[in-house]
Order: C-alpha cells, then structure tokens, then sequence
C-alpha cells in the first residue's frame, strides 16, 4: 500500500495538477500522508500531524471516524440496492425525515458537493417565486460551479468565467442602504448569505443586518437562503448557525461534513410548501436532479454522522469555542503580529499583520507571482507544519488564518495548539 501511495502522489503531479503538487512542496506542507491515528494524519516519516483545518471542515470527528466506518461496513454486508432506479430511496427517506427532526425543514433535496445544493437553491428560488434576480453578499464563497461562481467574491476564483450567469448581484458586506434597495426591486428572488464568511477572513454580518435581512425578507417575498456548507453540523455551537436569526431562512445548505467525513453529500432544506411552488406538479417532479442523488452508501454515512451529533455534543462545542477563545487570546491576542481574532464554537480565524520588512512578502520569497498577496499567513502555516499541526489560510483573505479543529479536539489539544501558534509568532517576529 505504501508503494501505491507513494506512485500515487507522483501521478496526481502528472496527471492530475503539476502546480498543486508544486505550492504543497513549496509551502512545505506536509502532503504524503500515509495513514491516521486517532484522527490525526501520519506521514512518510511517521509524523502525526493535528488536523486544525479538519480537512476544509469535512472531517467534523477526525480522520477515518469509526463510528462512520463501521456504519458503512454494516450496509455493504448487507444486501439492499444501493442505486433504487424509480428514484425513491428509502435511505434518502430516512436521511430527510433526520435533517426535518433537527431543523424543522421538511423538504430535502441531496446531492454529492456543496456547490450542488447551492445551485439547487438558486434554481427553486427563481422557479419557485418567479422572479429572476439572485443577490448575494460580497466576499461569499458559495462553489465553482457556473451559477454559484456567479456569486463568488472577485479575484481569481471568478474573473476568468465571465461573463457569469445574469441578473446575480453582489451586496456590498453588512451595507444596510444597498440591502434596503434590492429588498424594494419587486425582481428579486432570493438573497444567499453565509452566516460567516470563513473565506473573506471569518467575518460576521452584525446582528442589525441579520434583522433587516430577515425582516425584509419576509415582507417583500424574495426567499432568504443560508449558505450552512461551513457553519452548520455543529461547527459554532448550535446545529445550524442561522438557528439564532430573527426567523428562519426559507432555504439553507448543508454539505463537507454531512458524509462523515467519509462520503461525498450535501444537502438543499427548504419548506414543502416552497419545494411545491416550484416542482409541485407530475411534470415538473424531476426537473432538478442528479442521477446519485440519494444514493444509499452516503446517505448511511449522512444518518450515522446525524446519530453522533447530539444536543450534548453541540453544546460542548460551545464550550469549547469559549475554551479556545480564551487560551487563543492569552497566548497570542497581545502579539504584535496579531490584530483582530474572531469566531464562534470551532470556528476562528486570526488576523495577522506582517511587519513592514522585505522578509514578509513574496517578492522576497521568490514568488512575484504573488506580489499582491500577503505572506504572512503561509509563513505562519508553514511553522506549524513544524510542530505537527495542518491550518490553511482564508481564501479571499490570505491574511487571516483559518482554525477548525474537529468537534471531538480536547480542550488540552486547543491549549496546545494556542501555545504553538504564540512559538510560531514568536519566531517570525524574530526574524525582523
């Protein structure tokens, strides 16, 4: 297995993207892991290396949960049909009334990646209010394909697509005049807001934008759809984050750790009577669907993931975010390298300010390339490897550093990493 391994990582640098490969070796990231333990990653050298980017916020228990796993073994010695060809799967049956229990919605559609149930989303609104213009809030990510890159922040995500799907429009970040405006266009189908925004930096809409976002919402008839993919499932505390807005959204995402970590899904909620307006009707009944939609094995791995997400569990991620605030603060909140660290349960990021010196920025670093980014953030990334933790970045906000450890990280495991991170500034600090 180590041999296919190993052929494996040389043949995703020819056959698959050279320059991935290229900036993993080149940031020093730790890529060629060969196995887990206890939900950590192990590499070629048998370095266990802490997951604190929970793989993009997949791995919600860690690498290879056993619980998932051994849900899914249980199917496959099993004998019911993994692919149901009428297109009524039972185990979509169950995954849907679990997702109505723990949400209220009770009209689910599946799929196997985030941007799917968005696209999902963008096509009810317009069919279901027979309206034509999407909003969207700027700095969002919300997936690459063609509709959901149409409401991704600008750079290079996005500018090489145009021209983009028509009549999608971004909203300026918790502008209160502009959202005012679009709520009056009597066009207007739907607004799509992630209740953090984890690419553009962790960043929070203020709690009077909220209101007016769901009162006006409400008022004027355009659907408000919460993008979830990286706040729900527990992530901040609460199953979904949206949970604590003035109303419920009309339609909400789900994806990354919905499989367990284990198996590709994701999920469009919505109100039947919503689903109704736009595919109530025999011959509308399949108008979006997706030929893996349902499809047994993920949706096992959906209701084993849902089983292992109780109350207690989300309430101790709550404990937990205030845990890791706190040691995060005092190990590194005075940190002259540090301006601003915000978040909510296992949800953080901390923004970094390089100090004006040549060292901290690509050109000196030989990357001219990337002469418009900051440094900083990799830099930091780049310490951490060292001390056996995996972080990532932000990705519209290369300053900031993006911190999601998995749900089930003790809180010694979040002092220790607050203390490696304070090392990690330390020595950047002292480079100057």
């Amino acid at each position: 297995m180590e041999s296919f391994l190993q052929q494996g990582y040389d043949n995703f640098r020819t056959f698959i993207n050279p320059l991935v490969a290229a900036r993993a070796e080149l940031c020093g990231e730790p890529f060629r892991m060969m196995s887990t333990k206890d939900g950590c990653l192990v590499d070629a050298e048998d370095r266990s290396y802490h997951d604190f980017l929970a793989g993009w916020g997949t791995q919600l228990f860690g690498h290879r949960p056993a619980v998932i796993e051994q849900a899914l073994r249980a199917y496959l010695d099993g004998t019911t049909p993994s692919f149901y060809t009428s297109g009524v799967s039972p185990y979509a049956g169950q995954l849907g009334k679990r997702l109505h229990e723990k949400t209220g919605y009770d009209a689910a559609y599946f799929a196997s990646g985030g941007a799917e149930a968005v696209e999902a989303a963008m096509k009810l609104a317009r069919a279901a209010t027979g309206r034509p213009r999407i909003a969207y809030i700027e700095g969002a990510y919300h997936g690459c394909t063609y509709g959901s890159v149409a409401m991704m922040h600008r750079g290079p995500y996005r500018d090489s697509f145009g021209p983009h799907l028509p009549q999608v429009d971004v909203l300026p970040f918790n502008d209160m005049a502009a959202l005012d405006k679009v709520l009056a266009d009597p066009q207007l189908a739907a607004i799509v807001v992630e209740p953090i925004q984890v690419e553009s930096g962790v960043r929070i809409p203020s709690d009077s934008y909220l209101q007016r976002l769901c009162n006006g919402t409400a008022a004027q008839g355009p659907l408000l759809i919460a993008d979830e993919i990286q706040t729900g499932l527990g992530r901040t505390g609460q199953f979904l984050r949206s949970e604590s807005w003035p109303r419920q959204p009309d339609v909400i995402t789900l994806a990354k750790a919905l499989g367990g970590g284990v198996l590709p899904l994701s999920a469009m909620l919505t109100r039947r009577d919503i689903f109704d307006r736009a595919y109530g009707s025999v011959a509308l009944a399949e108008a979006h669907a997706s030929t893996f939609s349902g499809n047994a094995l993920a949706c096992v791995a959906g209701l084993a993931t849902l089983d292992q997400l109780s109350d207690t569990v989300v309430a101790s991620v709550r404990n937990k975010g205030e845990i890791f605030r706190d040691v995060l603060q005092q190990a590194v909140g005075s940190s002259p390298l540090v301006s601003a660290i915000n978040g909510s349960g296992l949800l953080w990021g901390i923004e970094l300010q390089a100090p004006d010196h040549p060292y901290f920025n690509f050109d000196y670093l030989g990357l001219p390339e990337l002469s418009g980014q900051p440094a900083i953030g990799l830099m930091v990334m780049h310490q951490l490897y060292k001390s056996g933790y995996i972080t990532q970045v932000c990705g519209h906000a290369w300053h900031v550093l993006r911190l999601q450890p998995p749900l089930t990280t003790s809180d010694a495991e979040l002092a220790a990493f607050a203390q490696a991170l304070a090392n990690a500034l330390d020595t950047l600090w002292k480079l100057q």
